[in-house]
């Protein structure tokens, strides 16, 4: 039993999602794709590969006949076109997955809270540097308290399209306070660098966390095994090197970011390198950051209609 889906936005990031739709779910079936540029390149391929399409945004989505049958919408715009998506779609019935910033729904980060929301008629999938980082995160997060969290992602600037662009200040705030509240951080900070550099470098990320004391073999074990769960959704996914430890001295300015509590005893900063590889099944491999944000919401999509099958069987 197939879940019919329907994919608002047809530039990079919406195109690449039909593309895995049709590549890789057993579970979800394309019925349609909804745009506002009647020349992209999005709506050409989805009508060559004789996937339903509109130019009129959500307003031709929901005319489409084959909307009827639609169940979950992809939404694949900008945070600030989303919340009237999301209001005309949850009156509606539909539910959504966001791929935007906007965070109207609960964040979801597949290894780390993939089954907490699968009810939810809105879920956010946070931003490409929150897929990628909050997992190492949440990984340190299982063996010691992380006390401060800051993370930088670095992508091509090829591969940041308009919408990302227009989305800066909300990559920041969202993919901040998504590690705090899935990360498990005290404090989070988030920085998103776009690098011109060519030929493009594929994306990078750096995870730094300030702790306590901690049993280092323990961390490790914790991040690498978090790496692997990570992999089997994104395959591209990857440490660059072995996770790093730096004792902080007692005169050093990072003691400021720990609780009063414990700024004379033990702390340690642990680093986390990675490099996220595309899948290339629209884009080129470099562009990762775009191939975790549609690999996350496939995976996400998927568990929602599983588990949403498996309720009405059971009933």
């Amino acid at each position: 039993m197939t879940t019919k889906v329907a994919v608002i936005g047809s530039g990079n990031i919406g195109t690449d999602l039909m593309i895995k739709i049709l590549r890789l779910s057993d579970s979800l079936e394309i019925a349609a794709m909804a745009g506002i540029d009647p020349g992209s390149d999005g709506l050409a391929r989805a009508r060559r590969l004789k996937v339903a399409t509109t130019h009129e945004g959500v307003d031709g989505l929901v005319e489409l006949d084959e909307f009827a049958e639609v169940s979950l919408v992809f939404d694949a715009t900008s945070a600030g076109a989303h919340k009237r998506h999301d209001e005309v779609l949850r009156t509606l019935g539909r539910t959504v997955v966001d791929l935007t910033p906007a965070a109207l729904g609960p964040y979801v980060v597949p290894p780390v809270n993939g089954d907490a929301h699968l009810n939810a008629p809105n879920v956010n999938m946070v931003t490409c540097g929150g897929q990628a980082t909050i997992p190492i995160v949440a990984a340190v997060a299982a063996v010691t308290p992380v006390h401060y969290a800051e993370i930088v992602a670095s992508l091509s600037s090829r591969s940041a399209g308009p919408g990302t662009r227009a989305n800066i200040d909300e990559f920041t705030e969202t993919t901040s306070s998504a590690i705090e509240q899935v990360g498990g951080a005290a404090r989070g900070k988030a920085i998103i660098v776009l690098n011109p550099a060519e030929p493009p470098l594929i994306m990078r990320d750096t995870v730094h966390c300030l702790i306590g004391d901690c049993d280092d073999a323990a961390v490790t074990a914790s991040v690498e095994e978090m790496a692997a769960r990570v992999q089997t959704y994104v395959p591209g996914y990857r440490l660059k090197q072995k996770v790093q430890f730096e004792r902080v001295a007692i005169d050093d300015p990072l003691r400021s970011l720990l609780p009063a509590a414990s700024r004379s005893g033990q702390a340690a900063k642990v680093s986390v390198f990675l490099e996220v590889e595309g899948a290339a099944h629209y884009l080129p491999a470099y562009a990762g950051n775009l191939d975790i944000m549609t690999s996350a919401a496939l995976r996400t999509a998927e568990r929602m209609a599983a588990h949403r099958t498996t309720k009405v069987v059971s009933s």
